[in-house]
Formats: structure tokens, sequence, C-alpha cells
């Protein structure tokens, strides 16, 4: 059985980029659920770069609870104003 070709985000566009955008942010809410940051922040970045390459018109297929969390509810846990993780000072005993 031959390997299926991995297409890179670059390669997306039309209905694939906005499937896989939409994929992206329903895994990053299931990160964010589960409580893994880390994983979480890494696959919004993703979704992000691939949201900010769609159109107005195909912005709007995607359901609003994910945009919505895509672009404010996560900014306020994710955003530029946040310390980076593992910048923190350890407190001494």
């Amino acid at each position: 059985m031959a390997k299926k070709r991995k297409v890179s985000d670059e390669e997306l566009t039309g209905t694939a980029l906005l499937k896989e955008t939409t994929r992206r942010i329903r895994l990053a809410r299931t990160y964010w659920d589960a409580h893994k940051n880390g994983a979480c922040r890494m696959e919004r970045e993703r979704a992000l770069k691939l949201y900010e390459r769609l159109s107005k018109a195909e912005k709007e297929k995607i359901p609003q609870v994910l945009r919505v969390w895509l672009r404010y509810r996560s900014e306020k846990y994710f955003g530029e104003h946040r310390t980076p993780p593992g910048s923190g000072r350890k407190r001494k005993k």
C-alpha cells in the first residue's frame, strides 16, 4: 500500500484550507479543555496562521463558536500581553 503524501499548510486552498483551519481550532479547544496549555498554544498559533489566509467569505463559514474562541477568548490567555511560558522566576523556599 502506498503512503499518502502529506500536504503542507502552504499548499492548502479553498475548501481544504477551510477544513484544516476548523480542524485545528477544534483540536486547540480539545487541548484547552484537557488543560494541555503548551499543546493548545501551538495548535492555536497554527490555526491563526491558516485563519489569516482565509477570505472574509470563507471566515464566515467557520462556526461562530470556534471563531469567537480563536480570536477573543483564547487571546485573553495566550495574547502578547501575557508572560511567555517558562520565563517566570522560581520562588525560593
